[in-house]
């Protein structure tokens, strides 16, 4: 049991120092000459590698200087002033301060603050997102493009106007170099920012800003022990000055060590068997990963590896979005093409959702369902790289802010345009491909649109292959998302898996494209929700009128259209949902030729009468 004296090595000597550094004890320390001080009861502790400007110069670094101004602490940088040090992290080894001066800008005081020649640099945020240059634009007019909203929006290499730089003839945008050749003759650059676009508009109405310094080397391991770092002139090396109060506290610890060790080893033994299990786990779905791409060779996709993805995307340097599954960047092929990096970085089960996605993909070729151009796979990690989208998912033109505007982001004609091509897009999964490919996951935010509002049908992590004679689908558990789910996924007694699931998801979309709302809001109690499926089957049925945004002749016939397919589609009972073609027909078809369905849901008072 070699491993015995290993582990008690750990549990008795908790800190054994780093390269280059030297641990001594604080009886000894330069602290007894360069106490830890503070400008104010509230302010952050100055030490090592900062110093007070009125202290000796062997209790910091050169380009570490502050100094106290009205209890403020006051960072002293090159070629930059008038900003104070509210927080030090000595473990991350970051510092946030504010700009003194005058103004709520932030952009303004990015770029008065200089960092050249100093020994700090631009921290995109505390959660790990890269910063980017940017280069600031004089415009003689706002922009408006006509992919996205404006700049209110984030994304795509473009912020602005900022009101705070900008007058009724002059507008300031931060423009990514790839996205200049949008830029109208009217613009001209001067000047470049670094910027973290990822959290900028939650942060523009701050003046803090965060900056990291350098590692120095050993210092870390001291600095999460708690101790202080320091630095020894003679030797030219850094030092670990142990605390007194946490020096006590490890007597106490090694006191109790011998005692507990048996306890603390036998944990160690079951963490180190749970995870050599999930290391065997881990390399069996890599395995079953590595066999699935071994058969699907001839498939189109290309494979990359993790240095294209870098090349890619420009060391991840451009966040479209986040989610569950992890990060999408975008990016742009070698051939210039621009694409979107969907990084899976938190896959759960045995590696399913990555093979399917390649499976279903990656074999078929259709108008209204996104390409999967190429993907990375090695060991965990996985990605998967698609033609961008630059009108980003259906969602956020039906749920966002927008939506309180005075007219609606989408026409009527537009919408139903979208509904159509959805539904091409089902069919072909259903009907067109040598198998029948069950999506199992269509709502809002998995329908991508083109620059021309053409609706792609993505994320196919859920889907199930089976084939075109099979009627019904066996499933060991539900899937998909709460509101879209069809009832039979839940319960047997509505009846049988199938393909009329999708049918299902597809009307509850379609009438939240009608109403701009959600069916159902979970952030709601649901005592005081008005489900809207319920509430537009009511006015349908009653023969009133909706009571919708309408703008044009035909507004009112489109609207009630696509409710009235919508309400067939979301049939409790799956036998009396349409098939796909004929839900084409109907979209396709007049007003005066549909029907309206029965109710498609038993109400509470139907429950009552039934029991």
């Amino acid at each position: 049991m070699s491993l015995v004296p290993f582990i008690f090595f750990f549990l008795l000597f908790p800190y054994s120092g780093a390269e280059n550094t030297s641990v001594v004890n604080s009886d000894e320390n330069i602290y007894e000459f360069c106490p830890p001080t503070k400008c104010s009861k509230n302010g952050p502790k100055i030490r090592f590698p900062f110093r007070l400007k009125s202290q000796s110069i062997s209790c910091g670094l050169e380009g570490f200087e502050v100094s106290c101004s009205n209890d403020k602490t006051m960072l002293h940088l090159p070629f930059s002033s008038g900003y104070y040090v509210e927080h030090i992290s000595y473990l991350d080894r970051s510092i946030t301060i504010m700009d003194m001066h005058d103004t709520t800008c932030r952009i303004q005081s990015l770029l008065s603050l200089n960092l050249t020649n100093s020994r700090f640099s631009l921290l995109g945020d505390l959660y790990g997102n890269t910063t980017s240059t940017y280069g600031l634009w004089n415009c003689t007019m706002r922009i408006i493009w006509t992919s996205t909203f404006g700049f209110e929006e984030i994304g795509f290499g473009k912020i602005g106007p900022f009101d705070c730089m900008s007058s009724d003839r002059n507008f300031v945008y931060a423009i990514l170099d790839w996205d200049i050749s949008e830029m109208p003759p009217s613009c001209r650059r001067y000047r470049t920012v670094n910027i973290s676009i990822y959290d900028w508009y939650q942060k523009s109405q701050t003046k803090k800003i965060v900056v990291e310094w350098k590692a120095l080397d050993g210092c870390y391991g001291c600095e999460k022990l708690g101790n202080y770092c320091g630095f020894n002139t003679t030797s030219n090396s850094t030092i670990c000055f142990i605390n007194q109060h946490h020096g006590r506290v490890v007597k106490i610890a090694l006191s109790t060590a011998t005692s507990i060790g048996g306890i603390i080893f036998f944990a160690l033994v079951i963490l180190l068997v749970y995870k050599s299990r999930k290391s065997e786990n881990e390399k069996e779905i890599q395995l079953k990963v590595e066999k699935f791409l071994e058969d699907y060779r001839s498939l189109n996709p290309t494979r990359y590896t993790y240095s294209d993805l870098k090349k890619i995307t420009g060391k991840f340097r451009h966040r479209l979005g986040q989610g569950g599954y992890g990060s999408v960047f975008r990016g742009k092929l070698s051939n210039g093409i621009p694409v979107a990096v969907k990084m899976l970085e938190h896959l759960k089960g045995n590696g399913e959702e990555f093979i399917n996605e390649v499976a279903t993909i990656g074999r078929i070729h259709h108008f209204n369902i996104v390409r999967l151009l190429g993907f990375y796979s090695e060991g965990t990690r996985r990605a998967l790289i698609y033609e961008f989208m630059p009108n980003g998912s259906l969602e956020k033109f039906i749920f966002s802010d927008i939506n309180k505007s005075i007219q609606r982001p989408l026409s009527w004609e537009k919408l139903q345009g979208i509904a159509i091509g959805i539904a091409r897009g089902i069919e072909y999964l259903h009907q067109g491909c040598n198998q029948r490919i069950l999506h199992f996951d269509i709502k809002p935010h998995n329908i991508l649109l083109d620059h021309n509002f053409q609706p792609k049908i993505s994320d196919f992590g859920l889907a199930k292959l089976c084939s075109k004679e099979q009627s019904v689908v066996s499933m060991t558990a539900a899937r998909g998302t709460i509101g879209y789910i069809a009832p039979e996924l839940f319960c047997r007694h509505f009846g049988e898996v199938s393909y009329k699931s999708d049918v299902f998801s597809y009307g509850m979309m379609l009438l939240e494209m009608v109403g701009c709302q959600k069916n159902i809001d979970l952030t709601i109690d649901i005592e005081s929700q008005i489900y809207f499926p319920e509430w537009i089957y009511n006015k349908m049925s009653q023969g009133k009128e909706l009571n919708l945004e309408i703008e044009v002749d035909g507004d009112e016939e489109i609207a009630k259209k696509l409710a009235i397919v919508g309400l067939w589609c979301i049939q409790w009972n799956p036998t009396k949902r349409p098939s796909m073609p004929m839900v084409l027909q109907m979209l396709e078809g007049d007003l005066q030729s549909l029907e309206i369905p029965p109710k498609p849901f038993a109400s509470s008072d139907d429950e009552m009468d039934a029991n």
